[in-house]
């Protein structure tokens, strides 16, 4: 065939698609929702000096209150414990069944107490409980000695830790709480490190849960009475020390949604579990999780110029899943700003092509996450390459 009638054939195959180019850079999908933003009245007044209340699964901060103010931390320094022990666990330096020789100094410690006797050998998993459940000082300084060697060792270990898991503005100076000129945190880093025990530990999870612990004849009840009271409360711990005062860290999940509030400085025993209520109450009452898109689904199948498919499955790596307060009347939507267009084979798998943006039904944008191709869009065969060489020119 002579160059000319080859020529012929390709634009007269590249010019039904002209119209199909995509002229901006952006595009737009509604995405209508049953929940979208409504007025939502003020955190209930508390009397707390500190508060912060947090949606665990998408971290939005719903009340607070001098949330970054430093602050001591009483017994729930005992979280930052659990946390390393836990990772010891799963880490396999240990078994909830290794036993722990009870040294001297364990038995020596001050305050709250599990009662344990020196030279007795206990599990890990009934210091665990006697730590968590009965705030036993003597049970945490016993499991700091197993995994750090010394308490100054494990207090190192601590801090690490806290570095590693961001709480910039957190210092530990012992493994139980007890009073000491440098040992501070604030209620965010505490929601922070509460959210991570249970995300990352859920198998240990449940030893919050428990409500009493009986050791050497001797029943304590757990000091979160809300346990008690509150059926969707599953954990987590309480502090008090005359300088920190009332302290309690609380985690609830109602239907599926699941809440983390902090409440430091209360003026009682009483105050910190009406306040810990309250603030639960209001988080429940008045926001609702909404799941806007699930993980590496398809929300847009863009075409791809000079690939054998045509087009790309497009979609965010990670779930999208926004906390909103409650709401029949308004929408959330969504749309698409390409990174760059048009698309062009090859697209690696995960290739980053766009955002996806979320919007209120007042037109706000209020997330966006990043949009990947789902699977690898190879290059394909000439005529399909030269085609749209041709189509590109336009």
């Amino acid at each position: 065939m002579p160059r000319s009638s080859v020529l012929t054939t390709l634009l007269a195959a590249a010019l039904p698609a002209l119209a199909a180019l995509v002229p901006a850079a952006t595009a737009a999908v509604a995405a209508p929702s049953p929940i979208a933003p409504v007025p939502v009245p003020p955190p209930p007044a508390l009397n707390a000096q500190e508060y912060i209340l947090v949606d665990f699964n998408t971290g939005k901060v719903l009340a607070a209150k001098n949330a970054d103010d430093k602050v001591p931390m009483a017994s729930l320094t005992k979280l930052m414990t659990a946390y390393i022990v836990f990772s010891a666990l799963k880490s396999g330096q240990l078994t909830l069944t290794t036993p722990v020789t009870i040294s001297n100094a364990a038995w020596h410690t001050g305050g709250s107490r599990m009662f344990l006797n020196p030279g007795t050998q206990v599990t890990v998993l009934n210091l665990l409980k006697g730590m968590i459940v009965e705030s036993g000082n003597d049970a945490t300084v016993a499991l700091a000695q197993k995994v750090g060697g010394t308490q100054a060792g494990f207090v190192t270990l601590m801090n690490d830790y806290a570095r590693r898991l961001g709480l910039n503005s957190t210092h530990y100076e012992d493994v139980d709480g007890l009073p000491k000129p440098d040992h501070f945190t604030t209620a965010r880093d505490l929601a922070t490190l509460a959210s991570d025990i249970i995300r990352d530990f859920p198998q240990y999870y449940f030893i919050f849960k428990i409500k009493q612990f009986t050791w050497d004849h001797i029943t304590q009840r757990n000091r979160v009475s809300l346990l008690w009271t509150d059926p969707s409360v599953d954990g987590m711990k309480t502090g008090y020390t005359d300088a920190a005062g009332y302290c309690m860290v609380t985690s609830a999940d109602r239907h599926g949604m699941r809440l983390v509030s902090v409440v430091l400085g209360a003026p009682s025993w009483n105050g910190r579990v009406s306040d810990s209520e309250a603030l639960l109450n209001y988080g429940f009452n008045f926001y609702v999780n909404e799941n806007v898109e699930t993980a590496r689904a398809v929300v847009a199948r863009p075409r791809v110029y000079k690939s054998a498919s045509g087009e790309a499955a497009v979609g965010p790596a990670q779930p999208v899943v926004l906390t909103v307060p409650r709401g029949p009347d308004a929408t959330l939507s969504t749309r698409i700003v390409w990174s760059h267009w048009p698309l062009v084979a090859p697209l690696a798998a995960g290739a980053p092509v766009g955002t996806l943006i979320v919007t209120n039904g007042a037109g706000q944008q209020v997330h966006s996450t990043p949009l990947i191709t789902l699977e690898s869009v190879p290059t394909g065969g000439l005529f399909t390459q030269l085609a749209d060489d041709i189509r590109l020119w336009f």
